[in-house]
């Protein structure tokens, strides 16, 4: 059972002026999760799962946009941030994300179904949380940005290699030129070589340079950068190998940067194989739409939310195309 413990005195963070949040950790198992929450308990509660190498804190501005509608609340994932950083490879398999994941939706709505936002790595776990089984009915809706479920990918790829043409090869190899950091991340001492001599202190400037993004250092980040190294080396081998057919129990929408360096906007074109309801938002930026374009992005949430809610407004699939594509108005 996860516990929710509060501080003596609830951390403030001023990620908005107007609107403060308060700062507790949940338990799962062993592992400690720092977690943030904005916004009235009453209303319906969304999750926001970060990718590598942030922490909760890429949610900052997106939070304090949907803080008034919404109950918000930011974890930093196991590794991450503030949260506890377990040892070993093993430790970081979908699996046990799910187990944190079950854990924070346990303790900040245990009676209701929560809408689950994710981006980059987070993504990839929340294909995970959405396709899970013991996850049926209590997740109303998913916004994926920029990360892709690794069984789909493995069947995307070999649907590709079974059917060569020219321009499924193009499209595989350009996947697969932009993963290039994954093979990096599977190579035995040097990623963490790497983080610790260089890249944690320049981070905020790499960032800046390649992506035109801008973020101020954290004190975790060297550590970040380590650690979800292991998120890469437990399980991309074993989903890309082995898939399992994975089928979202819940509407999907899939917000995709175009210009994205890491996931190629072709990933997501044939997802309405696995999705009942989904919709796919394009977007003619980079790869960390929550910092740079955090406006557009609550903006499709809200629709989403509204929409799962049964709310007026809510944005609607669109069924005429066999992608459910549906551009942003």
């Amino acid at each position: 059972m996860p516990l929710l413990t509060e501080p003596a005195s609830p951390t403030l963070y001023a990620a908005s002026p107007a609107m403060p949040c308060t700062g507790f950790t949940v338990r799962s198992c062993d592992v400690a999760l720092a977690a943030r929450a904005w916004g009235d308990p009453n209303r319906p509660t969304v999750i926001l799962v970060h990718g590598y190498p942030d922490s909760s804190e890429v949610w900052d501005a997106l939070a304090a946009l949907l803080a008034n509608d919404f109950h918000v609340v930011a974890y930093d994932v196991r590794g991450a941030g503030q949260s506890t950083a377990p040892k070993g490879t093993a430790a970081y398999c979908l699996e046990k994300l799910t187990d944190d994941f079950i854990a924070v939706i346990d303790t900040v709505s245990p009676h209701r179904a929560v809408h689950l936002v994710a981006h980059d790595w987070g993504s990839i776990q929340g294909w995970e949380f959405v396709t899970e089984e013991r996850l049926r009915g209590r997740i109303a809706s998913y916004t994926s940005c920029s990360g892709p479920c690794l069984d789909h990918v493995a069947y995307w790829m070999r649907a590709r290699l079974r059917h060569p043409t020219p321009r499924s090869i193009g499209k595989l190899a350009g996947q697969l030129v932009r993963s290039w950091y994954v093979l990096l991340f599977h190579l035995p001492v040097l990623p963490a070589l790497i983080w610790r001599l260089w890249l944690g202190r320049a981070w905020p400037r790499v960032l800046l340079r390649v992506e035109k993004t801008r973020i101020a250092p954290r004190p975790t980040q060297t550590q970040d950068g380590v650690r979800g190294v292991s998120l890469y080396r437990a399980n991309f081998i074993r989903c890309l190998f082995t898939p399992r057919q994975r089928y979202a129990h819940a509407p999907v929408q899939v917000i995709v940067p175009t210009l994205d360096k890491y996931v190629s906007p072709a990933l997501s074109e044939d997802l309405s194989r696995w999705v009942p309801k989904y919709w796919r938002r394009e977007l003619a930026e980079r790869h960390w739409v929550p910092l740079t374009h955090p406006e557009q992005m609550a903006q499709m949430v809200r629709e989403l939310v509204d929409y799962a809610e049964g709310a007026e407004g809510g944005a609607q699939p669109d069924t005429t195309s066999p992608t459910g594509r549906r551009r942003p108005s």
